[in-house]
Parts: structure tokens; C-alpha cells; sequence
């Protein structure tokens, strides 16, 4: 989580103009597991309900000859004189069989999430984009990049793509969308002939508080654009994977507290909404055990003074059977020349 008191200020000729206070959001938890569930079951709200026909597999007359030919009771198709005659049919391991638990309409196709969890899983990817490490380990090429969270003023104004490409360039924000180009490849499989026709890596997400300047970014390879109003955690975490690289709008940035609140303050936008606190705040917990307060508070460790000997079988150690029977050294001895003695 990023943790400055202030965030610089860019325009979008790259040079710092003025420092904004850093939102409390982005020092809200990072759980990659809550965004890793909830974008599952988002991605899937999108889908459309398909299915197979009902008759599938189902257009030969076919039927079982029964037991007593030693031949699986599968039904077969009627007739003589052909190789389809006797062919097993309708189940899902013949050939123009049915498939095995067809698509239906009525399927479950989409998932209810829980509101806190989406609110939370959103915090998480906000928080998460502030995070260097976090975003170079998505892929996005960020060395270059000033400042994260990168926040510009003026690109709202532009109208044109062209100004939109000098301005990411001025910013160090152009290698990304370079590597996007870069990966643009034809899709595999049938997605080819269903306007699906590429496919490419994700780059820089441009927030915005409305909808001036969405226009000059829209041909920008990689780069997608969103309403700060309306947060998609299928942008902010491409895949479920946490660390998109965002640029925000200055007016976008300001709204970030009105929408989320903080810790002690409720959100303006989301009713009764606080932003979630940290299970811990230092995740060092060998550090935290070792420190003089958790000592200090803890009690002294009970020594006890009786002591306990592990049971050790004294005929398969010689040291347990010497511990019990001091003597059993000089009877094994003693048996030794009894024994040399009886040979000679």
C-alpha cells in the first residue's frame, strides 16, 4: 500500500504542477484472493444463455438388442445392408451421440456477489495500483513512470488522439501501450470469425470524473478508460490479477475520498460505507512477537521442575540398560569369558 502524505501533480506535458492529498483508499487492505473470487463470478455475469438442441444426437431410430448377444446394451441403429446398421447410437460415447450433461438454457449461467465483497475487492485493486512492485509484476512497463498513483492535469481537455499519444510520451506512460502493440496476434480457435479477430496484452487505465477527453483516448492501443463513478474491478484487475497501471485525472483523483470515505469517515456516495481496516498493520509478525511491548505484556515462560525422561527400551540401548542396572556392564563381561572359556 502506498503510504505518503501527498501525491504529485503532473501536466500533461510531464512537469509536476501541485500535490494532492493522498486518499485514504489507497491504504486500504490488498487481498488478491477476495478480487481473484469476485472477478470470477463478475466475468461470468457477462455470459449469454446457450444450449444444445433438444433432440442432439437423438436423430437415428435406433434401439437395444437386449442382453444374451454379448454385446453392450447400448441402443443401435436398425436396418441392413449398410456399415450404420447395428453402429451404436444416442449416448454420449457414440459416434453422432449426444453430448455427455448437455447446455441448457436454464443453466445457472450468472452469480450473485455480495456487496461488501465487491466494494472490498475494488478497494483492494485501487490500492493495489499505488503498489510499484505490484504493477511491474503484472507486466506493465512503468521504470520510466515519475510517480504511482500517476495523476495528470489537462488531459480531460483533449479532443484529439494525437494530443492524447504526446501527452502519455511526456509522461513515460508510452513504452506501455508500445508493448501492448507489440502483442497483438491473431485469436486462436472459432472467436476468429465472431468480431473477436486479435488479441493483446491490457495497458495504462485513464480514470476520468466524466466524460471529456474519453474521445482523444479511445484509439490508443491498450488503453482502456473508465468513469471514476463507476469503478469496474474487471478493468482495475484484468484476469484477477491486481496491479493495473492507472492514470487518473486530477478532478477523478479528487472525487476518490467523496466516493470511498475513510477509515473513520463514512462515503458520501455509498451509504453507511467505511473503507475496510487492515487485519494487521505490519506484516512482520516474527518482528511483532519479538518486540519489547508484546514481551513486556506477556508473562514469564513456566519453568517446570520436574523433569520427564523419554522411555527408552533398555535392551535395545545400552545406555538405558547401564542407567538401570549400573552392574549389567560387568555381568555382560563376566558372561563373555564364561562363554571364551567353555570353547577352549
Amino acid at each position: 500500500m502506498a503510504a505518503r502524505p501527498e501525491v504529485s501533480v503532473f501536466s500533461a506535458a510531464g512537469q509536476a504542477s501541485g500535490k494532492l492529498a493522498l486518499p485514504q483508499v489507497f491504504l486500504a487492505p490488498i487481498r488478491p484472493d477476495v478480487v481473484r473470487t469476485v472477478h470470477r463470478d463478475m466475468a461470468k455475469n457477462r455470459r449469454q444463455a446457450q444450449g444444445v438442441a433438444r433432440r442432439a444426437g437423438h436423430q437415428a431410430t435406433a434401439e437395444s438388442w437386449g442382453t444374451g448377444r454379448a454385446v453392450a446394451r447400448i441402443p443401435r441403429a436398425g436396418g441392413g445392408g449398410t456399415h450404420r446398421s447395428g453402429q451404436g447410437a444416442y449416448g454420449n460415447q457414440c459416434r453422432g451421440g449426444h453430448m455427455f450433461s448437455p447446455l441448457k438454457v436454464f443453466r445457472k449461467w450468472h452469480r450473485r456477489i455480495n456487496r461488501d465483497q465487491r466494494r472490498y475487492a475494488t478497494v483492494s485493486a485501487v490500492a493495489a495500483s499505488a503498489v510499484p512492485a505490484l504493477v511491474m509484476a503484472r507486466g506493465h512497463k512503468v521504470d520510466e513512470v515519475s510517480e504511482l498513483p500517476l495523476v495528470v492535469d489537462g488531459i480531460d481537455k483533449f479532443s484529439k488522439t494525437k494530443e492524447a499519444v504526446k501527452a502519455l510520451a511526456a509522461l513515460d506512460a508510452e513504452e506501455d501501450c508500445q508493448r501492448v502493440a507489440a502483442t497483438e496476434a491473431f485469436r486462436q480457435g472459432k472467436g476468429k470469425m465472431r468480431n473477436r479477430r486479435y488479441t493483446n496484452r491490457r495497458g495504462p487505465l485513464v480514470v476520468f470524473a466524466d466524460a471529456d477527453g474519453v474521445k482523444a483516448f479511445k484509439n490508443v492501443p491498450g488503453i482502456d478508460t473508465c468513469n471514476v463513478d463507476a469503478l469496474n474491478l474487471l478493468q482495475l484487475a484484468p484476469g484477477g490479477h491486481v496491479g493495473r497501471f492507472v492514470v487518473w485525472t486530477k478532478a477523478a483523483f479528487e472525487k476518490l475520498p467523496a466516493i470511498f470515505g475513510g477509515f473513520d469517515e463514512k462515503s458520501a456516495a455509498k451509504k453507511g460505507y467505511n473503507l475496510p481496516r487492515p487485519t494487521v498493520t505490519i506484516s512482520d509478525v516474527q518482528r511483532v512477537l519479538g518486540s519489547a511491548e508484546v514481551k513486556k505484556a506477556c508473562r514469564d515462560r513456566v519453568r517446570s521442575a520436574q523433569r520427564f525422561r523419554k522411555a527408552t527400551n533398555p535392551f535395545a540401548s545400552k545406555k538405558a540398560m547401564n542407567r538401570l542396572n549400573p552392574n549389567a556392564k560387568v555381568q555382560k563381561g563376566q558372561a563373555k569369558v564364561k562363554k571364551a572359556a567353555k570353547k577352549n
